[in-house]
């Protein structure tokens, strides 16, 4: 006697972060690029002007990873968190 098994019904969405997506995503224009932070130095922190939205016209500090120039445009989530200063003036790599 053969054991019939039932699939298991995936559920077809986006992917594991999308669904964190609360609002709508806000377009912002990179004006500055501040310095490089992280443990290694994979994020770039960038002053950015939001173009759309509630905070339309502010310029905030936003960690950005991966490359980016001025000019580029950012899809932000959420425009309410705005990214801490930079302390030290060691940019990537090692102490000189």
């Amino acid at each position: 006697m053969a054991k019939t098994q039932r699939k298991k019904q995936s559920r077809q969405q986006g992917s594991k972060g999308s669904d964190k997506i609360i609002g709508e995503v806000v377009p912002a224009v990179v004006q500055e690029l501040i310095g490089r932070t992280g443990f290694r130095g994979e994020i770039t922190q960038v002053k950015c002007l939001v173009k759309e939205g509630r905070d339309e016209g502010r310029t905030m500090r936003r960690n950005v990873k991966g490359p980016v120039r001025i000019g580029d445009n950012l899809m932000l989530r959420e425009t309410e968190i705005e990214a801490r200063r930079i302390r030290s003036k060691v940019s990537k790599g090692a102490y000189s």
